[in-house]
């Protein structure tokens, strides 16, 4: 089996460079098969487009009767339509597992005080480990160095790092238990460790797509996770100048918004998150799931028709020129140098919203932006526009409900860390020894200098101190305990359960 090599960020190998190359190699030894991973590359409307992955459908032509693969994880119905017909997979069969994470629990909030919300979450998961993603490496490091004064102990990781202290902290992460990983997008690709108890976003992801494959690094033994995400206007309007100032072409630009606005449709929503990440890859779920935010405590929302109007009146009035917070101003009748400046004060809209908190105003803003009724001009300095649809909310012809804004659920209000929730099911007694057995595999992948879960997984110790083996037979029964690790470990855990006993 020869994998094709995959193209890397910045390192863009082209594939008439790896047919060559086969082809010297190799002679007349024809590969016996072709196997591509992380092929949402390969589509426009994927979420991390590679136009040089569209030459992966030469192999075909190249290599007649060669079986291929064609992997990925991320990809929805429009984008794995799309992958087939560059890759002339037409004749392939598709096989397609569901992409519900039930042991994962969303929480999307709204963004107040970005630090002491992270800092509430992170409470929740003390002992465990954790991703928290930020957009830039400034802010990978100034997020890093503030949690560490806070009792949190957590190493950066970005890109820009020299190799050889990026490299340790990415084997700190997989060998330890208790350590908050900061970093760009530049780190999880590869990195598969199970127990990762919670990923928090500090910024908001470019799309649906890598917010789930970034969430999806949280919870792979199965135990419960918590992925956790605040975001804000600033978060959308920063994204969208990423895509209008990016060089890619236009077409590719208007796929990247249409992304973001997916995934900013989903943070405001006010029905199951679940069932709104579910139905963008085209997967039905019922929704109710009970363990995303919206599920735990349901979102109130208010008629804002009337309050959409004046929004999109002020837009209209100052002439779609400013941005959201002098447009507030007007709406809130704050006299400053730039409303008296620009003859706002003497305008029918100036004040008509000051029944409505400045808060609340963001918060429309931004549900209007979601909507698709207005848009930010980046070329103007961030200036809202009004958008075609936005003329029958101003006729009356569609009425708009808000979701209310409200604070990110408190301890009083979610059970502990999801780690504590799976051994919440063992006895007192039962949860004492797994603590015991915890320790032991801390101390022993030290020595070995591996990550714990490499020894045995949460889920492995878990069933050891409910089931309490007494022989080397009984430990063939425990999920995760097969013949080698018997072998290896079993004496030494073994003799862990009788002391115990024993004590």
């Amino acid at each position: 089996m020869i994998p094709i090599a995959k193209v890397y960020k910045k390192r863009y190998i082209f594939l008439r460079n790896k047919l060559n190359l086969l082809r010297k190699s190799y002679g007349c030894l024809i590969p016996s098969v072709f196997a591509k991973r992380e092929n949402e590359f390969v589509s426009q409307w994927g979420h991390d487009f590679r136009p040089e992955y569209r030459e992966l459908g030469q192999l075909g032509e190249h290599f007649p009767g060669v079986p291929r693969i064609a992997l990925t994880a991320t990809a929805d119905p429009h984008t794995r339509e799309d992958i087939i017909e560059r890759l002339g997979l037409q004749q392939a069969k598709v096989f397609s597992t569901s992409f519900d994470r039930p042991n994962i629990a969303y929480e999307i909030v709204e963004r107040d005080q970005p630090r002491q919300q992270l800092l509430r979450f992170l409470s929740r998961h003390e002992g465990s480990s954790g991703i928290v993603y930020c957009l830039s490496r400034a802010k990978v490091e100034d997020t890093a160095e503030w949690l560490n004064t806070q009792g949190i102990r957590a190493l950066p990781y970005h890109a820009g790092m020299d190799r050889a202290i990026r490299d340790s902290h990415q084997d700190a992460f997989l060998k330890e238990e208790n350590l908050c990983l900061v970093a760009t997008v530049a780190f999880g690709m590869g990195i598969d460790k199970p127990d990762v108890r919670y990923v928090a976003h500090l910024d908001l992801p470019g799309s649906v797509e890598a917010y789930y494959q970034e969430t999806g690094r949280a919870g792979r033994d199965g135990l419960p996770s918590d992925v956790w995400m605040a975001y804000g206007m600033a978060d959308v309007i920063q994204r969208r100048r990423m895509i209008d100032e990016g060089q890619a072409a236009e077409e590719i630009k208007r796929v990247e918004r249409a992304k973001l606005n997916a995934l900013l449709a989903i943070c405001e929503t006010a029905s199951c998150r679940r069932q709104a990440i579910l139905g963008h890859f085209g997967e039905a779920h019922p929704g109710r799931c009970e363990s995303c935010d919206t599920c735990l405590k349901p979102v109130e929302t208010w008629d804002g028709t009337e309050a959409a109007i004046k929004a999109l009146a002020a837009v209209y009035r100052t002439g779609e020129r400013f941005g959201t917070g002098h447009v507030i101003d007007v709406l809130m009748g704050v006299a400053n140098e730039k409303t008296e400046r620009f003859g706002h004060i003497d305008m029918p809209v100036f004040g008509a919203g000051k029944d409505i908190p400045a808060k609340t105003w963001q918060s429309v803003f931004r549900q209007l932006l979601a909507a698709g009724l207005i848009s930010v001009d980046h070329s103007a300095f961030g200036a809202l526009k009004l958008e075609p649809e936005s003329c029958a909310v101003f006729k009356r012809e569609r009425e708009l409900r808000f979701r209310k804004d409200r604070p990110s659920l408190g301890k009083s209000q979610r059970k502990g860390s999801p780690a504590a929730a799976a051994r919440s099911t063992l006895s007192d007694r039962d949860g004492e020894l797994f603590q015991a057995l915890r320790s032991l595999r801390a101390t022993l992948a030290k020595d070995l200098n591996v990550p714990p879960y490499v020894i045995f997984p949460d889920t492995t110790l878990i069933a050891l101190a409910r089931e309490r083996p007494s022989d080397e037979d009984e430990l063939l029964d425990i999920p995760g305990i097969g013949q080698s690790k018997r072998e290896r470990y079993g004496d030494i855990f073994l003799k862990a359960i009788r002391d115990h006993e024993g004590g």
